[in-house]
């Protein structure tokens, strides 16, 4: 629950504010930025108690992390610095037998050496678990974050888009601050099992896309800059190639779908941050949309229920 500060406490006894950034805007996933303009949205962020910065080693090749360097350099007592690893690469480019996604103890070693090094900094507040690698265990994976923990590299850890058996089977290995799930008003996947078993584990829930990404603020006024905004945020941020269409505006207003985009889609194995949705076309443009195992994707801070 927020306080009178404007702060909200998650799980693992963190602390951040009660709304975060997302800096996988600082790329062009987007559109165009300019690295000064971002800059200075950082530092006005900072001053207006938005400390919750939240990156990936993946948005932008790491140019995100980069920047944010620059922020750090002047303000990091003010900054709750929150990072992210296992999306290896864009699984649309990726080579015969390479693994998009990777949890190995190996790579979470070489990966939050990167990252701080990208950051220049000695630890982060908040390190997550981007993708899940379903050929590894999660008890593995958050077992090799853990030492991360012990080394002072990383204070809290946290998890994205992981199902309610994943979450309590990571639990069991080392405490988790949060879950990071995309959660709005026409993606609220999370609100049948992750979210509640959040509540009962006292982890906290940081939801991204909050604002449907555009669609909920009025950005999004065609299917054409719906179709730009798609698979111009695709290589970005390490996502698949949109494999999604949008429908018509009289469509989304209302809820409805055309008939052909009402079939089920095979869910892909690639379980971190994009722009295809999970599981279905017709359950991501539905007016609530109805239960299932996951959601899709970024960052505004929110605790989990009191």
């Amino acid at each position: 629950m927020a306080t009178a500060d404007r702060t909200t406490k998650l799980g693992d006894d963190l602390t951040v504010s009660a709304i975060g950034f997302g800096a996988g805007a600082l790329t062009s996933a987007y559109g165009d930025v300019d690295d000064a303009e971002s800059l200075a949205t950082l530092n006005r962020c900072l001053d207006l108690d938005v400390t919750f910065i939240d990156t990936a080693d993946v948005y932008g090749g790491g140019s995100s992390e980069r920047l944010i360097a620059k922020l750090l350099a002047d303000r990091r007592d003010e900054v709750t610095l929150a990072t992210k690893f296992g999306i290896a690469s864009n699984p649309a480019d990726s080579a015969p037998g390479e693994r998009p996604v990777r949890g190995d103890a190996a790579y979470v070693r070489q990966c939050i050496d990167e990252s701080l090094a990208r950051l220049q900094t000695d630890v982060v507040d908040l390190y997550y678990m981007h993708g899940r690698d379903l050929i590894v265990p999660i008890e593995e994976t958050v077992g090799a974050m853990a030492e991360l923990v012990r080394a002072g590299k990383a204070r809290h850890l946290g998890l994205c888009e992981v199902t309610a058996a994943e979450l309590r089977a990571a639990m069991a290995v080392h405490p988790i601050a949060a879950v990071q799930s995309e959660w709005s008003i026409w993606s609220r996947d999370v609100e049948r099992q992750v979210v509640p078993t959040a509540a009962v584990l006292g982890v906290g829930f940081v939801p991204y896309s909050p604002l449907g990404r555009g669609f909920l603020t009025g950005t999004i006024r065609s299917a054409a800059t719906c179709r730009r905004r798609a698979t111009s945020a695709a290589p970005c941020l390490g996502s698949p190639t949109a494999r999604w269409k949008p429908t018509s505006l009289w469509s989304m207003r209302s809820g409805r779908l055309p008939r052909n985009s009402m079939r089920r889609r095979r869910r892909s194995h690639w379980h971190g941050c994009g722009t295809a949705p999970r599981p279905s076309v017709s359950q991501r443009y539905r007016f609530p949309a109805p239960g299932g195992r996951h959601a899709s994707r970024r960052t505004w801070a929110r605790c989990r229920s009191p």
